[in-house]
This record gives C-alpha cells, sequence and structure tokens, in this order.
C-alpha cells in the first residue's frame, strides 16, 4: 500500500508535465498558423504575436515607454517581444494544466487570448476585417491541437482498484503527438516568415538600387570641422551605428516597385507619385544632424548623416495647399503619423522627402525606400520612415501619435551639448588632459561651448568649424588636471545667442534639458 501511495503523486505529476507541454506546444501553434495566415492571406503585421505587441506599445503609459528606453535604448522592442513570449510561455502552460484538470477549461483560455489578439488586430490603423483571420486560424489550430493532446491523457483507463497500480497513462504517445505539434508549430511559423513578401525580399531591393547622383551635392565640410580626438563621437554617424527609435516591432515591408506617396487634404490639386517619380527629381543632398526627443541629458539619440533627397516645400508647392493649413500629418506604412509644422517646411530650410543616406539607399531600420527628415525639429514631429501620405490640414482638426500621447504638438530641438571625453568615472593622470564632445541646436547652430571644473569658472572650449546650422559641432579644451575627484561640465550657447539653461528636465513632453557632467579621478 505504501509503494502503491508514492506512485500515485509521481505519475500525477508526470502527466501534469506532459500537459504543460501540449500547452506549450498548442500556443506555439496557434502562433505559427496565425503566422502563416497573416503572410499568405492577410499581412505580417496581422499575426497575432506582431498585433498584441504593436497594441502593447500604443496602450503603454508614458512612464514606462520612457523608463523602456531609458533602461534599454534602442534593444527596448527585443525586451518587449522577449517579455511577451514569457508571458506566452507561462499561459500556454496554464492552459495545458487547466485542460488536464478539467476539460474544456484550456481551450476557454487560449480562446480568450485569441479574442485579445482579434481585437489588438482590428484595431490597427492600416487594418481591415481581414486582419481578423489569423488569430481565428490559429485559435481554431490551437484548440483542436490541445483538446487531442491532453484529451488522449485524460482518456487514460480509472484505477483498478484499492492496492493495485494504477493502469499507466499514454504518457509517451502524448509525448511524441506534442513533439510533432511543436514541429508543426515551427513549419508554420518558417512558412509565415517565407510566404509573402520577406524582409530579406526588401534588403534585396534595397540592394539592387541604384541612386542618382544629387543634381545638388552636400557641400564638402571644412576639413576643420572634425577634430582628431580619440574616443570623440565621429563627425558623420555611419549608418550601421545612427541611432533608432520608433514604434514598429516588425519592421514595414515596402519595395520601391510598390510605394506611392500621396499628397492629399486642403490643396488645390491631389498630387501622387512613384518611386520613379522621384528618382527623376532634382534631388540634393544634406548633411542633417537629428536627434530623437527621447534623448536624455549626455544621451547618445542623436546622429548626423548626409541625406540625398527632394526639397518637401517644393514637393507640396506641387499640391498648391491651401493657405489656412499649418499641419502637415505624415503616415508611415505600417500606420504610425507624425505632424509637422507647416511653417518650418516651407521656411528655407533643408526639409527633404529623403531616399538617401550616407551614399546608399536608406536602410530599411531607417525608412526605406522614403522617409521625411526637417531639421530643427525632433523625430516624433518631423522624420515620419516609410513615409507613403501627406495630409495638408490643421492643428486644430487632426493630432498624430505621439501627440495623442502628451507629447507637445511643435517640438523645436533644445540646444544641447555632451562630454564625450573623457567618460564618467574615468581614472586620469594629473597634468595636461583633453576634455571633448559634441553639441548641437539645429538650424540655430552653436556659437560658443564652456566647460567647467567642480563649481570653478567656465572656460571657453575650442569649436571645430561649422559646416551648417543644420549639423553638430564637436568641440574641445585642454585641462590642466589636479589630483583628485573632479565633475566636469558643459553648456552651449546657440546661435541666437541663447545660452543652454541649467534646469533639469526629463524628455516628456518636449525634450530634456539640463547640463551635463561627468566624474572623473585624477591620480
Amino acid at each position: 500500500m505504501i509503494a502503491t501511495t508514492d506512485r500515485q503523486p509521481g505519475r500525477r505529476g508526470a502527466s501534469a508535465a506532459v500537459a504543460a507541454l501540449a500547452g506549450i506546444a498548442a500556443g506555439a501553434l496557434t502562433l505559427g498558423v496565425g503566422e502563416l495566415v497573416a503572410a499568405v492571406a492577410v499581412e505580417p503585421a496581422a499575426a497575432p504575436f506582431l498585433a498584441v505587441g504593436n497594441a502593447f506599445v500604443d496602450l503603454t503609459p508614458e512612464w514606462l515607454k520612457s523608463f523602456a528606453i531609458r533602461t534599454f535604448g534602442e534593444n527596448d522592442k527585443q525586451v518587449l517581444l522577449a517579455g511577451m513570449g514569457a508571458v506566452l510561455l507561462v499561459l500556454s502552460t496554464a492552459g495545458g494544466l487547466l485542460e488536464l484538470r478539467r476539460r474544456r477549461a484550456g481551450v476557454i483560455l487560449l480562446t480568450a487570448l485569441g479574442a485579445v489578439a482579434v481585437v489588438a488586430a482590428v484595431n490597427r490603423p492600416t487594418a481591415t476585417a481581414a486582419w481578423a483571420l489569423p488569430a481565428v486560424a490559429g485559435v481554431i489550430a490551437g484548440a483542436l491541437a490541445l483538446t487531442l493532446l491532453v484529451g488522449r491523457l485524460r482518456a487514460a483507463p480509472a484505477e483498478a482498484g484499492p492496492g493495485a497500480d494504477a493502469p499507466r497513462p499514454p504518457r509517451r504517445q502524448v509525448l511524441l503527438l506534442t513533439a510533432a505539434v511543436a514541429g508543426l508549430a515551427v513549419l508554420t511559423a518558417v512558412g509565415g516568415r517565407r510566404f509573402g513578401r520577406t524582409l530579406a525580399d526588401v534588403r534585396a531591393a534595397r540592394d539592387a538600387l541604384r541612386l542618382p547622383a544629387a543634381a545638388d551635392p552636400a557641400p564638402a565640410p571644412p576639413a576643420a570641422a572634425r577634430l582628431d580626438v580619440a574616443g570623440l563621437t565621429p563627425y558623420v554617424t555611419a549608418n550601421g551605428d545612427f541611432y533608432r527609435v520608433d514604434t514598429a516591432l516588425d519592421l514595414p515591408r515596402v519595395v520601391p516597385a510598390d510605394w506611392r506617396l500621396r499628397i492629399h487634404g486642403m490643396v488645390r490639386r491631389e498630387v501622387e507619385l512613384d518611386f520613379d517619380d522621384v528618382l527623376g527629381l532634382d534631388l540634393v543632398e544634406r548633411m542633417i544632424t537629428l536627434t530623437c526627443v527621447s534623448n536624455e541629458v549626455g544621451g547618445e539619440l542623436a546622429g548626423n548623416a548626409v541625406w540625398l533627397g527632394y526639397p518637401l516645400a517644393d514637393l507640396l508647392a506641387r499640391a498648391d495647399p491651401d493657405p489656412d493649413a499649418d499641419l502637415l500629418l505624415s503616415t508611415s506604412a505600417d500606420g504610425f503619423t507624425a505632424g509637422t509644422p507647416v511653417d518650418v517646411v516651407t521656411d528655407g530650410r533643408d526639409a527633404l522627402l529623403a531616399i538617401g543616406m550616407n551614399g546608399e539607399p536608406l536602410p530599411v531600420e531607417h525608412g526605406f525606400p522614403a522617409r521625411l527628415v526637417v531639421p530643427g525639429l525632433y523625430g516624433y514631429v518631423s522624420a515620419t520612415k516609410w513615409v507613403t501620405d501627406l495630409e495638408l490640414t490643421r492643428f486644430d482638426r487632426a493630432t498624430a501619435y505621439w501627440t495623442d500621447r502628451g507629447w507637445a504638438a511643435k517640438a523645436p530641438i533644445k540646444t544641447a551639448s555632451r562630454i564625450d571625453v573623457p567618460g564618467s568615472f574615468a581614472d586620469l593622470t594629473a597634468g595636461r588632459n583633453v576634455v571633448a564632445g559634441v553639441a548641437w541646436a539645429q538650424h540655430r547652430g552653436i556659437a560658443a561651448v564652456e566647460v567647467q571644473v567642480d563649481d570653478g569658472d567656465w572656460r571657453r572650449a575650442r569649436l571645430a568649424a561649422e559646416a551648417s546650422t543644420d549639423v553638430w559641432r564637436q568641440w574641445s579644451w585642454e585641462w590642466d588636471a589636479e589630483p583628485g575627484n573632479h565633475t566636469l561640465r558643459v553648456r552651449a550657447t546657440d546661435g541666437a545667442g541663447e545660452r543652454q539653461t541649467d534646469e533639469q528636465a526629463p524628455p516628456f513632453p518636449d525634450g530634456s534639458s539640463g547640463w551635463h557632467s561627468v566624474v572623473v579621478r585624477v591620480t
């Protein structure tokens, strides 16, 4: 009797473990089938996992978004996807255990999760009713698999009676079936990535594209615009190092052959261009520094590149905008929107519909095949990637993605400066040391940079030559360092004579402010 009692919990535990694995396999099949149906019948963004992830991004409160960017930087999306995967793993496990304890309980949980995915999918900006299909198909496949697998465990014969060993549930058979379901889940997921247009297809189209030479090339920056200081931020940011902050969990898959740009709204005539139309324009090339509004004081969410494109003001002139239109509402291929003041676009600055970056077609991560670049404004109101639609409207009639979430409607970039060398908590040797960094105030330019040691006097730094007011400037200062712990601070003055404020402010709602500082030890 004692031996029999000991064996029963072990067998029940083994059955529970198999049921948990069955739940995981059924959950994976749900996602895999959803991915496949989305790719074949709808579009990849309609896949349940991505739809829920994008909905989570949209509904995340501002404090959590800021925390994610501050903590994880450009890896915030990977962290979100990994977190979602962990949650789904737990829920799938729970579904298998629930189904073992009570018939249909796990299926009900799976159906409820599918309903969430349906709601998330059909509420995406570019969604149609067909976007519900991937989640529905996935849930049907997952529910059938869960019912089959756990049902076989529950179908084991009843105990023979007191003192007798209970018949062994068909766990080995269920494990084999579970492995088969898991394999099918992998095949459907991989198939979903292979069918339809893939990112590999988009990258191939980009690699095959040959950009025309600019009719108006970017002026070569003065040789003195670059300082030779080890550890200093490069003057031009390589494409692979350029910061990326956007809302796209899965990169939009747009190729030049299918790309269209529509200009409409408060205009006297609508305009539509394809990519060949843009290639045939007199393109210009300009060096412009971009900055993300999420950049903290001293942060690295800023980059400088040479952009190839067509003047946005000339493009809008083709549509003959209504003089009362004061908002240019741009829309991305994935439904993201940004609102740019019309007067900024048309005031003579080099606002561009850009198709090239540092001598290459735009990287897919940075908006291929076309994006907006407007110097002097934070990216969330001026730098729409994968842009497909420009609507002339008014601020009192329309809002955009981030302004709906409390960010400022008009977002001129604040004057900022950063110490790159030495790094925070660096160990230095007493004597002559170089302090260096970058400063920017796009479309106003940088007139001066000053450095302070501890609470001493502010000392004027040496500025590299200015290429244009839309480009950051490198700076350096030679410091006769004395032993001890020291705090270095930097501040800049823009071309309009306004000095960078020392008032500390977070990125929300219109960009961070304050003086960047580093603490070093000198021996």
